[in-house]
C-alpha cells in the first residue's frame, strides 16, 4: 500500500486540542468507599494522543486552557515531561477557574473498572477560538481532536467546529475519533453533531459498534467502512476490535481501510492481554495510527504501530503510553514472529 497524503513538511506533525483532566485513583484496587489515599495522574484523550505521538519521535502541542494556579501549573509539567509543545496553552485567571477531574476505581471479574466524573464547568469548557492564536493554523500537519471534546458543552462544541475548520482551511489533515461518551451525551444527538463535520475529516476513528448503534449502519463491517469513506469523502477509517475476556485479559486487533487504494489492512489479533490499565489505550492506538502516517505515510505500518502502542498502554499504568518506538516495534517483531519467550535478556 502506497503512500497516502501529500505532507507539506509543516513545523508539527500533530497539533490536538482538548480538555486536560485529572485521574484520581484508590491505591492497591480499593474501591472510592474504601481507604483515605488518591493517586493524581494527567489524562485526556487528546493530550494522551499529543503525547503517545511525541514520545514515539514526531513534534506535537496541545491547544488547551488550563487553570491559573497549582493544578494547572501541575498540568502544564505533565504537557513538558512528555515532550508536547505547550506554546498554545491558554491560562484561566478567572475566579471560577478549575481543572477537570476523574475517579477511577481498578476493576477485578466480576467488579468492572468505574469511572466517576467531576468536569463540570472546567476552565476548558470556558475556551473561546478568539484566545487562539490565528497562525498555529498554518503549523500542523495533522490536527486531531475527538468527540469527548465535542460533547463537553455548547462553548467546546462551537470550538471544535471553528478549529477543525480553521485547519482545513489551511491545509492541514483532520483526524477525528468519534469517542463516544455516555456521560456526556446521547447516542442520537453525538450522531447529529459529528455528521456535520465528518465531510471535513480525513481519518477517523470509530468502533464496529459505534457504526451500528450510532450511526445505524448494517452488514459487515468493511462493506460498512467502504459506503462510510465514500459517504463522507473520508481518506482513511480505522476501526479497533476489542474482545474482553475478562477485566483482566483482552485480545485486540483492527482494521484500516484506505479509500485512495480501496484496500483493508488487518492483522491476527493479539490475544490475552495482561491489562494492567485499559484507560487511554484507545488513545494509544490513535497515536500509533498518527505516528506510522506522519513517519511512514503508509496505512499497514500505521496499522501495525496502533495495534502495537495499544497493546502496550493496557500494561502500563496510568492514562498516557510512555512506550518508545524501540519497545513498539519489538512488539511488533514478537507479534509477527510469534515469540513467546518470558524475558528480553
Amino acid at each position: 500500500m502506497g503512500k497516502i497524503f501529500d505532507f507539506k513538511n509543516k513545523e508539527f506533525g500533530l497539533i490536538c486540542s482538548g480538555e486536560m483532566i485529572m485521574r484520581l485513583s484508590p491505591l492497591n484496587n480499593e474501591m472510592l468507599i474504601q481507604g483515605h489515599l488518591l493517586e493524581k495522574q494527567m489524562g485526556g484523550a487528546e493530550f494522551n494522543v499529543a503525547s503517545g505521538v511525541s514520545i514515539l519521535g514526531e513534534k506535537t502541542a496541545i491547544i488547551t486552557k488550563l487553570p491559573e494556579n497549582e493544578l494547572g501549573k501541575f498540568a502544564k509539567k505533565i504537557i513538558s515531561s512528555n515532550g508536547v509543545s505547550d506554546e498554545f496553552v491558554v491560562y484561566d485567571e478567572s475566579k471560577n477557574k478549575r481543572l477537570a477531574i476523574y475517579y477511577y476505581e481498578y476493576g477485578s471479574s466480576p467488579r468492572k473498572p468505574n469511572v466517576t466524573y467531576d468536569r463540570q464547568n472546567s476552565s476548558f469548557q470556558s475556551f473561546k477560538i478568539d484566545e487562539i492564536d490565528d497562525s498555529i493554523y498554518n503549523r500542523a500537519e495533522i490536527f486531531h481532536t475527538s468527540g469527548i471534546t465535542l460533547g463537553l458543552c455548547e462553548n467546546s462544541n462551537k470550538l471544535t467546529h471553528n478549529l477543525i475548520k480553521n485547519f482545513k482551511n489551511r491545509g492541514a489533515l483532520v483526524s477525528f475519533d468519534v469517542n463516544f461518551r455516555r456521560n456526556l451525551w446521547t447516542e442520537e444527538e453525538a450522531r447529529i453533531e459529528i455528521e456535520k463535520l465528518l465531510p471535513s475529516v480525513d481519518i477517523l476513528f470509530a468502533s464496529e459498534e459505534t457504526f451500528r448503534k450510532m450511526f445505524q449502519k448494517t452488514g459487515n463491517l468493511e462493506e460498512i467502512i467502504r459506503a462510510f469513506a465514500k459517504e463522507y469523502n473520508i481518506s482513511s477509517i480505522a476501526s479497533t476490535q476489542r474482545t474482553v475476556n475478562s477485566p483482566k485479559s483482552h485480545n485486540f486487533t483492527s482494521l484500516v481501510y484506505s479509500k485512495k487504494s480501496d484496500a483493508f489492512c488487518f492483522e491476527t489479533p493479539y490475544e490475552n492481554i495482561e491489562i494492567v490499565d485499559r484507560i487511554g489505550s484507545g488513545d494509544a492506538y490513535v497515536a500509533g495510527v498518527l505516528y506510522g502516517i506522519l513517519k511512514h505515510n503508509n496505512l499497514e505500518k500505521a496499522m501495525k504501530y496502533g495495534n502495537a502502542n495499544s497493546v502496550l498502554k493496557n500494561t502500563i499504568v496510568g492514562d498516557i503510553s510512555c512506550a518508545d518506538i524501540a519497545l513498539v516495534e519489538n512488539i511488533i517483531a514478537d507479534h509477527e514472529n510469534r515469540n513467546t519467550s518470558e524475558m528480553n535478556r
